[in-house]
C-alpha cells in the first residue's frame, strides 16, 4: 500500500496538476485489458489502447491549460511534485510519484497526442494482421512507458520508464518475427540500447552514491549548489550520456535506428517521432544541471564539450547517409537521427529552449512523413517501399498525402514560417550567439544536407515517371525476393505475403492488383489521411508558440523554469542573421533538383553512371552504402573479437572442465560398478545363492540312495531308528 510522502507544489495546484500521475497508468492498465481480453472484443483490443491514449490525451490537455495558468499566476513557477512510498530498505525509501513542471506537461500532451493519432492510424494499416491484438497491446505499453518515465519523480521511476520502452521497441520492431531480417533488427535494436544503459545505472549509481538521493529535483538542486566535486559530476555526465548515445541514436551507437525499420511503419513512426529515440534528448534536458556543471556547457571561453561534439557529428553522418537510402522509411530514419543531433547540439551549445522546442515540433512533421510514407506503400506501391523501383508520380494519384508531405518537409528543411524554421534555426543562432562557432557552421551544412536528401526523395516518390508497382506492375514474390537479396537490407514489405499479412488480402485478391487498387495508385482511406492532415496543420502552425521573429515566446515562459541553471539571454532575432540558412535551403533545394533530373529522369546524362566510372567516386558511394563500415567494425571485429574469444573460452572450459569432470565420474562409476560386479554380486550374492543350492543339490544326491523302493530296506531303516530312539531315551533317563 502506497503512503502519501511529500507534495511540492508551494502553490494551491488544480485536479490535473495534482493526478497527473494518472495519464501513464491508463494506458498500462489498459495493456493488461487488451492482453487478458482484448481478442474477445469487437475491435481485438484496438478501440481500448486508442480510448486509454483519448483519455491521456484529455488530462494532458487540462495539464497544460492548468500548468499555464500556473505559471502565469506564481512569480516563479514551482514544480508540482507528489510522491507515494513504494519500498522501504532500511532508513531509505523508494518511491513513485510525478514531477510535474514546463518540460514534463510538454512531453505529456506531445505523446498522448501522438499516440493516439498513430493508433487511430493503425486500425486501417494492420487491420486483419495476424498479431493485431498483441500490436496494439506493446503500442499502448510503449506509450505508458514514455509517459511514466516523462513524469517521473525519481530516477528509479526514470528507469521503470525507459526499461519499459526498450523492452516494446523490441516486441514492436520484431512484430513480423517469422523473417529473420526483423528477427535481427529487433535484436540489434535491444542489444544496442543495452550497451547504453549500462550507463544509465552507473550515472544513477554515482549520483546516488554522492547526493544520497534519487529525486530528480534533488539531484539537480545538489548539482548546482557547489558541493560535490567537478570530478564527480563529470563522471556521472559522461555515463549518463553514454546512456542518450544509445537511446537517441547518436554516434556511434545510431546503427540500429535505421533498421528499426523492419517493424510496421506505425511503429516507425511513433518511435521516431515522440518517443523511445527523444528520450535520451529529454534525459540531457531533464537533468541538465548535472551535464551543465559537469561538462562545463557554455562557460565564458568555452568552445566545444561532449554532447555539442556527438551531437554535430551525428548531424553530419546521418544526413550524408540519407543520400544513398533506397528505402523511403530509412531516408526518414537518418533524418530524424540528423534531427536529433541538432537537439542534442542546441543543449550542449546552451541552447536549452530551443532544443526542447524542437523535440516539440519536430514530433508533428516527422510522425506525419512516417505516416505519408506508409500511406504511399499501402495504396501506391503494393507495399514497398522502395521509392527507385516501386514509386514515382504519385503526387497526382494521391494529392492529400503528397500535399501533407510537401508541407512536413518544408518544416523540416527549416523553410521560412513553418515550424522546423522558428526551432532548428534558433538552435543554430543559439551556437552562434554564444561563440559555439564550429557548431553554428555544422548547423548551417546539416539545413542544406536536409534539404538536398529530402528533394531527392520527395522527386523519387512523388515526380518523373511511374515505376513498379506504382506504374502497375504486380511485385511477384519471386522478383522481390531477388530485389531484397540484392539490396543491402530488406525493404519492409517486399515479398507478397507480408503485403497480404499488412492487408489481409486473400491469395485471390492479391493476383488481381488493379482490382484491389495496388496496381493503379490510390490515395489512401480516412483512417490514414485523416491524421495526416492534422499533423501537417501542426506542422506548419505549432512553430508559432515559440516564434522569435514576430516576439512570441509562449513555449519560453511555459517551461524556462524547468532548465534548472541560469543561462545566458538569447540573441534578438534578427533576419539578416537567417539569411546563411535560407539561402543555403534553397542552395541545397537547387542542387538537388538538378542532380536529380539529371541521375534519375529520362533524357541522356553525364551524370548517370558517374559512381560507375569514377573509381573516387564510386568508393565513396561505397563508403556509404556500408554505412562508414561502422556495422562491419562492431560485429565482425568488436563482436568477434569479444564473443569468439569468450566462446573458445567456454568451449574450452565445457571439454576440458566440464566434460573431463563429467566423464570422470562416468569412469569412476565404471569401475566401481566392475568391482561390484565381480566381487559383491558375483562373489558374494551368486556365491551364497550358489553355494546353497549347491549344498541341496549335494544333500538331495546323499538322500536319493535311501529312496530305492524296497520294503525291506525301508523296514530296516525304521527298525534303526527306532533303536537309535530307544538308546537316546534310556540315556537321557539314565
Amino acid at each position: 500500500m502506497f503512503l502519501a510522502e511529500e507534495a511540492g507544489a508551494t502553490v494551491a495546484a488544480g485536479w490535473f496538476l495534482e493526478h497527473a500521475w494518472l495519464i501513464p497508468v491508463i494506458p498500462a492498465v489498459s495493456f493488461a485489458i487488451i492482453i487478458l481480453f482484448g481478442k474477445k472484443l469487437p475491435m481485438k483490443g484496438a478501440e481500448v489502447g486508442i480510448a486509454s491514449m483519448m483519455a491521456g490525451l484529455v488530462l494532458a490537455t487540462g495539464l497544460t491549460y492548468q500548468w499555464i495558468v500556473h505559471v502565469r499566476g506564481a512569480a516563479e513557477a514551482e514544480p508540482v511534485i507528489k510522491s507515494w512510498v513504494w519500498w522501504q530498505s532500511g532508513g531509505m525509501k523508494f518511491g513513485l510519484g510525478q514531477h510535474i513542471d514546463g518540460l514534463a506537461v510538454m512531453a505529456l500532451l506531445l505523446v498522448t497526442f501522438i499516440s493516439t493519432l498513430v493508433q487511430i492510424y493503425s486500425v486501417e494499416y494492420v487491420r486483419d494482421d495476424r498479431r493485431y491484438t498483441h500490436f496494439f497491446a506493446a503500442m499502448t505499453l510503449f506509450s505508458a512507458g514514455m509517459l511514466a518515465m516523462v513524469s517521473a519523480e525519481n530516477m528509479v521511476q526514470f528507469i521503470l520508464g525507459w526499461e519499459i520502452m526498450g523492452l516494446c521497441s523490441f516486441l514492436l520492431i520484431g512484430h513480423w518475427w517469422e523473417e529473420r531480417a526483423n528477427s535481427e533488427a529487433a535484436l540489434k535494436a535491444f542489444l544496442t540500447v543495452r550497451v547504453g544503459d549500462i550507463g544509465l545505472l552507473v550515472g544513477v549509481a554515482i549520483l546516488f552514491g554522492a547526493s544520497g538521493t534519487f529525486s530528480i529535483s534533488g539531484i539537480n538542486a545538489w548539482a548546482v549548489s557547489g558541493q560535490p566535486s567537478h570530478s564527480v559530476l563529470l563522471w556521472a555526465a559522461i555515463a549518463l550520456f553514454i546512456a542518450c548515445i544509445g537511446k537517441s541514436g547518436q554516434f556511434p551507437l545510431h546503427t540500429w535506428l535505421p533498421d528499426a525499420m523492419a517493424g510496421p511503419t506505425p511503429v516507425s513512426s511513433l518511435l521516431h517521432s515522440s518517443t523511445m529515440v527523444v528520450a535520451g534528448v529529454f534525459l540531457v534536458a531533464r537533468l541538465y544541471p548535472v551535464f551543465h556543471t559537469g561538462l562545463d556547457i557554455n562557460v565564458a571561453g568555452q568552445q566545444v564539450n561532449l554532447i555539442a561534439v556527438i551531437g554535430g557529428i551525428t548531424i553530419l553522418i546521418a544526413a550524408a547517409l540519407a543520400f544513398v537510402q533506397n528505402d523511403i522509411k530509412k531516408v526518414l530514419a537518418y533524418s530524424t537521427v540528423s534531427q536529433l543531433g541538432y537537439m542534442m547540439m542546441g543543449l550542449g551549445v546552451g541552447a536549452w529552449v530551443p532544443a526542447v522546442f524542437h523535440i516539440f515540433t519536430h514530433a508533428f512533421f516527422k510522425c506525419c512523413l512516417f505516416l505519408c510514407a506508409g500511406s504511399v506503400a499501402h495504396t501506391g506501391s503494393h507495399h514497398s517501399f522502395d521509392m527507385k523501383n516501386d514509386m514515382g508520380g504519385l503526387r497526382k494519384k494521391m494529392p492529400i498525402t503528397f500535399g501533407t508531405w510537401m508541407v512536413s518537409t518544408a518544416a523540416l528543411c527549416g523553410l521560412p514560417l513553418v515550424s522546423g524554421f522558428f526551432s532548428k534555426d534558433e538552435i543554430i543562432d543559439g551556437a552562434k550567439h554564444n561563440n559555439y562557432t564550429v557548431f553554428f557552421v555544422i548547423g548551417l551544412i546539416g539545413a542544406f544536407m536536409t534539404t538536398a536528401y529530402m528533394t531527392r526523395a520527395t522527386y523519387l516518390t512523388f515526380f518523373g515517371k511511374a515505376r513498379g508497382a506504382a506504374a502497375g506492375e504486380h511485385a511477384h514474390a519471386d522478383d522481390h525476393a531477388h530485389a531484397a537479396d540484392a539490396a543491402p537490407h530488406r525493404v519492409e514489405g517486399s515479398a507478397s505475403d507480408e503485403a497480404q499479412r499488412v492487408s489481409g488480402q486473400s491469395e485471390a485478391e492479391a493476383s488481381h492488383p488493379r482490382q484491389q487498387g495496388f496496381g493503379w495508385a490510390t490515395e489512401s482511406p480516412l483512417l490514414i489521411v485523416g491524421p495526416l492532415l492534422i499533423l501537417a496543420t501542426l506542422a506548419i502552425f505549432s512553430g508559432y508558440l515559440n516564434a522569435a521573429p514576430f516576439h512570441i515566446e509562449k513555449f519560453h515562459h511555459w517551461i524556462e523554469s524547468s532548465i534548472g541553471v541560469s543561462l545566458p539571454e538569447a540573441a534578438e532575432f534578427e533576419w539578416i542573421n537567417a539569411i546563411p540558412s535560407i539561402t543555403l535551403v534553397a542552395a541545397g533545394f537547387l542542387v538537388s533538383l538538378f542532380l536529380c533530373r539529371a541521375v534519375f529522369g529520362e533524357a541522356d546524362s553525364k551524370l548517370k553512371g558517374l559512381t560507375e566510372r569514377s573509381r573516387l567516386l564510386g568508393a565513396g558511394h561505397r563508403f556509404l552504402v556500408n554505412k562508414y563500415y561502422l556495422d562491419d567494425l562492431y560485429e565482425k571485429v568488436i563482436v568477434h573479437g569479444v564473443a569468439h574469444p569468450i566462446a573458445q573460452a567456454a568451449y574450452w572450459v565445457n571439454q576440458h572442465v566440464i566434460d573431463a569432470t563429467v566423464d570422470a565420474f562416468g569412469r569412476g562409476g565404471k569401475r566401481t560398478g566392475d568391482w561390484v560386479y565381480k566381487n559383491i554380486d558375483q562373489r558374494v550374492v551368486d556365491g551364497a545363492v550358489n553355494g546353497t543350492g549347491a549344498a541341496a543339490r549335494g544333500t538331495g544326491g546323499a538322500l536319493r540312495p535311501i529312496q530305492s523302493g524296497k520294503v525291506n530296506q525301508y523296514g530296516a531303516l525304521l527298525f534303526s531308528a527306532a533303536a537309535i530312539g530307544a538308546l537316546v531315551l534310556v540315556i537321557v533317563n539314565t
